[in-house]
């Protein structure tokens, strides 16, 4: 099973992927649903996205990176009043936060023109720009002259439900019950060690850890979230012409 798992590098994947990083590649969310695609990995840690557009997948039940209320890593950051935005600079890497931005903005009768942007040295330098993951933390922590719409609080307003950002993906066609085990096993003991790995982590400062990880990111998938799954499935098939599947939930058990 060496390196046929797959994951983001992400801060908010750390507590997901303890104890197994030595079978895991770490690639940016959009290689990685290509890779996992391909078949290349029996499971990955995707973007809820890729699950609701490619009907290959079985999710990983009770496994999830997700958020309730701000989730500070996924976000609009913006020069001009949101009504007058008319471009978002949008980073390539995740399809899930685009979609995400794409059903808010359609709630509140917006459609402005999605151009894909990965140069994030220039981030400030746009007048609207869409981030997420470390390059938006990073972001948060430099000069910048923008206001910043959270998209997991704008969520929450429009909603009232948590959002799903990522899923452990598991390819049915490849699926093991052992590997199941392995992922749910690594969650929990991820979880039972989250003081170390805020400690130890070599991403930003542990004060940013500590909030991110603490209050911001969620990691289980229960019957809330699987509502909130349910509700950005009926909201993004109002706003893409794109077939969208219902995830199937399987158990660790």
């Amino acid at each position: 099973m060496n390196k046929r798992i797959g994951s983001v590098p992400y801060l908010n994947s750390a507590p997901l992927t303890f104890g197994i990083e030595d079978e895991t590649e770490f690639l940016p969310p959009n290689q990685l649903a290509k890779r996992l695609r391909a078949g290349e990995f029996v499971a990955g840690l995707v973007s809820i996205t890729e699950v609701l557009y490619h009907d290959l997948y079985d999710v990983l039940d009770g496994v999830a990176v997700a958020c309730n209320g701000p989730v500070k890593s996924v976000f609009l950051a913006h020069k001009k009043s949101l009504d007058e935005v008319d471009v978002v600079h949008c980073d390539a890497a995740s399809l899930s936060s685009i979609n995400l931005l794409k059903v808010i903005l359609a709630h509140h009768g917006m459609s402005p023109r999605l151009e894909s942007f990965d140069n994030y040295c220039q981030a400030e330098e746009q007048s609207a720009v869409l981030l997420i993951g470390n390059p938006g933390l990073e972001f948060l922590r430099r000069p910048h002259e923008h206001q910043i719409l959270d998209l997991g609080q704008a969520w929450k307003e429009v909603t009232g439900l948590p959002f799903v950002f990522a899923v452990w993906a598991i390819r049915r066609d490849q699926s093991m019950p052992e590997l199941n085990q392995m992922l749910f096993q690594a969650k929990k003991e991820g979880e039972a060690k989250l003081a170390d790995i805020i400690k130890n982590h070599t991403d930003f400062d542990f004060e940013l850890r500590d909030s991110y990880l603490r209050e911001h990111i969620k990691f289980e998938l229960g019957e809330l979230e699987k509502k909130g799954v349910l509700e950005f499935v009926r909201r993004l098939r109002e706003v893409v012409a794109d077939p969208i599947f219902i995830p199937n939930y399987v158990s660790a058990k």
